[in-house]
C-alpha cells in the first residue's frame, strides 16, 4: 500500500504512478479515519511534499500512528529542488529501506513565481522517467538512498523548518478578493478542514498545513495570501500533466 499526502497534486500523481508500475494501490492519508491494517501488505510507501526542508505535519502524524511491519518500506518526497534531511527525519519515525526525492514544479507561489509551462513539462517528463527507475528498484526490493539533500541540509531541516512550522503557517493573510463567487470549493477540499463559509465567503481557522490547495485550486483565482500572490500564476498538477 502506498500512502500519500498532497496539496496541489504533485505527490498524489507520484504515488499513483508508482502504484500503477508496482501493482499497488495509492491511498490519500487525509481520507483515512484510522490507522490502516498492514496485515498481508507486501510493501509500504510514503509519498509527500517537502515543506521548508521537512515532512508536512499530516504525514508526520500519520507515520507515528502507522503500525510497524516486516514489509518493504520506502519513502518518496517531492520538492522544488532540495529535501534537506527530511527523509532522515521521517526514517527515525518509521523505518525505511529506500528513500528518494523527486523535483516537481513549484507550487509555493507565496515565495516565488510558478514555473513556466516549458519548465513544468520538463520537470514532469524527467520525474516520470525517474519514477520508472525507482519503481523497478522497489519491485526488486533494493535498498536505495537517492535524495538530493542540498547544502546546509541539517540546519535547514532543523532551524528553518522549525521557524516555518512556528511562524510561517499563519492563516491571517489568507483572504478572498472581490472575484470570489462563494462556490465553497476551498472549504470542501481543505485537508486541514480549517476553511468554512460565512455569508458566502471563505474564512480560515487557525490550523493550516500551508499546502496552498485553496489558493492554487480556486477556479476564479480569488484567494490571496496578503499581497504576495496578487497576479501570480496558479499551479496544480492536473492542469499541466499530459499523458503521452
Amino acid at each position: 500500500m502506498i500512502f500519500y499526502f498532497s496539496g496541489t497534486g504533485n505527490s498524489r500523481w507520484v504515488a499513483e504512478q508508482i502504484a500503477a508500475l508496482t501493482g499497488d494501490n495509492a491511498q490519500d492519508i487525509v481520507a483515512l479515519r484510522q490507522p490502516p491494517s498492514l496485515q498481508d501488505v507486501g510493501q509500504v510507501g510514503l509519498v509527500f511534499p517537502i515543506y521548508a526542508w521537512g515532512p508536512p505535519e499530516p504525514m508526520v502524524s500519520f507515520v507515528k500512528a502507522l503500525p510497524k511491519t516486516e514489509a518493504f518500506c520506502f519513502g518518496v518526497c517531492t520538492c522544488g529542488s532540495e529535501a534537506g534531511h527530511a527523509m532522515r527525519k521521517l526514517a527515525r519515525l518509521y523505518p525505511l529501506q529506500s528513500s528518494y526525492s523527486l523535483v516537481l514544479p513549484n507550487n509555493y507561489i507565496i515565495g516565488a513565481e510558478a514555473d513556466s509551462e516549458t519548465v513544468i513539462q520538463q520537470k514532469l517528463n524527467t520525474a516520470r522517467s525517474e519514477i520508472e527507475v525507482l519503481s523497478r528498484e522497489i519491485l526488486q526490493r533494493k535498498p536505495v538512498f537517492r535524495v538530493k539533500e542540498g547544502s546546509a541540509a541539517g540546519l535547514k531541516s532543523s532551524l528553518v523548518n522549525f521557524g516555518f512550522n512556528r511562524f510561517a503557517r499563519s492563516t491571517k493573510p489568507f483572504h478572498a478578493d472581490s472575484s470570489c463567487d462563494g462556490c465553497g470549493l476551498c472549504a470542501h477540499r481543505c485537508p486541514a478542514a480549517t476553511i468554512s463559509l460565512r455569508e458566502g465567503r471563505p474564512v480560515w481557522g487557525t490550523a493550516c498545513y500551508q499546502c496552498l490547495r485553496c489558493l492554487n485550486e480556486c477556479p476564479r483565482q480569488a484567494i490571496q495570501y496578503g499581497d504576495s500572490t496578487q497576479g501570480k500564476t496558479r499551479y496544480t498538477l492536473q492542469k499541466h500533466w499530459k499523458e503521452s
